[in-house]
């Protein structure tokens, strides 16, 4: 069952307000071979985990690059990027969303509405609330912490593409463990709300255990996240993809996040979102856990 706690989705509209089951292995086997895609280099990347996302207005953080038998990119975020409902709605399974299909912006550098470039351009094609919505989902912790979506990268901005988290470089692979109270987690948030001051973005933290079967974790990092870094990449401490963030905590751990686990999301994905061979793309950059 889903613990009892007070949560905020943790993005921002362009105001800058708060618009605020055992699971298969997530790296499952392929069928057939992929195939390649050649990335940019990570120094000159201008899509990326960690790059802003714009959902009709709404900013949120891109997390991890996936990609599936096809050969096409997919930048990950949090469903609730793409929500019409207010900040409490956290429960993908009754929650209002914007369609598959909608258009997302890539921007960097600010924000969309002062300084912020649109770098590349998207499509969304998977979110784990309208997935759970058409399959009548009934697992309470999937309903409370499945919050996942998939951004296809248009085919003329791929090119601008890499894989590895800013500053920490990885992820080197997803972790199916958990993570235990006490245990390191790393993170790399790009709010608006920070007017693009990049020294606040990288954030060490500590868990506070798993939740939700597996589903969640509680984490405090300093600093945390805040409306904007919704959807942003965790790490754990051996740099393998933890998950993403999606809830802001007010009670009874004020101040925390919630993290959607990534195994379970991505799992559950694989097995309903129709992909092929949809899997996790590796950073380039070697992961250092020096803040």
């Amino acid at each position: 069952m889903r613990s009892t706690r007070t949560i905020l989705a943790a993005s921002a509209s362009v105001a800058l307000t708060a618009a605020l089951a055992t699971s298969a292995p997530a790296l499952a086997a392929k069928k057939g071979k992929p195939r390649t895609v050649s990335y940019a280099p990570a120094a000159t990347a201008q899509i990326h985990p960690g790059v802003q996302m714009y959902t009709d207005g709404a900013q949120c953080t891109g997390n991890f690059v996936f990609s599936d038998g096809s050969g096409a990119t997919f930048v990950g975020y949090a469903a609730h990027c793409a929500g019409l409902g207010a900040a409490t709605d956290t429960n993908g399974c009754d929650a209002g969303s914007l369609p598959l299909g909608t258009r997302v912006d890539f921007v960097e550098g600010g924000s969309l509405v002062t300084d912020g470039t649109t770098v590349g351009r998207g499509t969304l094609v998977y979110s784990s609330w309208l997935t759970m919505q058409k399959l009548g989902e009934t697992d309470e912790n999937a309903c409370a912490y499945n919050d996942f979506a998939l951004v296809k990268v248009d085919a003329a901005d791929v090119a601008k593409v890499n894989p590895s988290i800013p500053f920490w470089g990885g992820p080197v692979g997803i972790n199916t463990t958990g993570t235990a109270v006490g245990d390191t987690v790393y993170s790399y948030g790009n709010s608006s709300l920070r007017a693009g001051v990049e020294e606040l973005s990288p954030k060490e933290g500590t868990s506070v255990g798993t939740e939700g079967e597996g589903w969640s974790h509680a984490v405090y990092t300093v600093s945390p996240g805040v409306p904007g870094d919704s959807g942003s990449a965790f790490l754990d401490a051996d740099g393998n993809a933890l998950g993403t963030l999606s809830t802001l905590a007010i009670a009874p751990l004020a101040g925390s996040n919630g993290v959607g686990d990534l195994n379970h999301e991505l799992s559950y994905a694989q097995q309903h979102g129709g992909f092929t061979g949809l899997r996790l793309v590796p950073g380039t950059e070697a992961f250092s856990p020096i803040l």
